[in-house]
């Protein structure tokens, strides 16, 4: 990666009218719903913007929505990349900075995860207040890294404190029953086995996904204040485990949608 390719991705945006988005949006695994709530949409495909990966995975979309929700433009990721799809860590969080560049100044990420802590149940949006990367790298790990930030990047609270507050207090007024908790990302794109499920348990998960922290490390590398939020599509139970059904758990995500849409609309009216 190099700022000159940076620099043609976000032209290429800028002139099909991304003009100096507020918040930028990941979308994850089912949870595709929110762009229906974007006014006045500009959509860039993937395989259209400079340097940008291409989506693989059969039920992301691929695109970029640029546009206004609640009064605030914003720029959408519908479909993000995973280093299941034999993506590096560059590729995946590429998008980050290109949306840093266009002007964003908060970010919010969503993604569907399995429930590690069997108080929570499938259904449940956790916010994640933490978590763990058993991804094997890091997006940071690169030789020129110090051309775009600190290579010494401080996490000790990787996810907006103020935004966390926020949501909490959005999630009470609306009634939304959220959790929250550590998430732990790994590769994938196979599901944990019994014995994973109990390791994942000791160390501190509540949450297990393939996706998230590439990004928010980034974010943190770019000094964006980042926000996430898990919507919980399984229960990981390693003494009672069902075998996995990845239509099951889209369908889990669609259902429980409408109240992350609601967190998050409520969050950009109040910033």
């Amino acid at each position: 990666m190099t700022q000159k390719q940076l620099d043609e991705s976000v032209a290429y945006l800028k002139n099909k009218g991304f003009e100096t988005p507020e918040i930028g949006i990941v979308l994850g695994t089912g949870l595709g719903q929110l762009v229906n709530e974007i006014e006045q949409p500009i959509e860039a495909h993937y395989n259209h913007i400079p340097y940008f990966p291409l989506a693989t995975v059969e039920f992301h979309t691929g695109k970029l929505i640029y546009g206004t929700i609640a009064g605030k433009k914003v720029v959408v990721m519908q479909g993000r990349f995973h280093l299941y799809e034999g993506y590096d860590f560059s590729d995946v969080t590429y998008p980050i900075r290109v949306m840093r560049q266009l002007g964003i100044q908060k970010l919010f990420i969503s993604n569907a995860a399995g429930a590690i802590n069997l108080n929570y149940t499938k259904g449940d949006i956790m916010l994640i207040e933490d978590h763990i990367n058993l991804q094997g790298g890091s997006p940071l790990a690169f030789k020129n890294v110090a051309e775009f930030g600190d290579r010494f990047v401080d996490m000790m609270e990787p996810y907006d404190v103020e935004m966390r507050t926020k949501i909490k207090a959005i999630a009470a007024k609306e009634n939304i029953s959220l959790q929250s908790g550590v998430y732990v990302a790994v590769v994938g794109p196979q599901l944990e086995t019994k014995a994973e499920y109990r390791m994942l348990k000791i160390i501190g998960a509540d949450a297990v996904g393939m996706s998230t922290v590439p990004e928010v490390i980034v974010a943190n590398h770019l000094r964006l204040p980042v926000v996430a939020v898990s919507v919980l599509t399984d229960e990981c139970d390693p003494d009672n485990l069902q075998p996995v059904n990845i239509q099951e758990i889209i369908a889990i995500a669609e259902q429980t949608e409408p109240k992350m849409i609601r967190l998050f609309k409520e969050l950009i009216l109040q910033l």
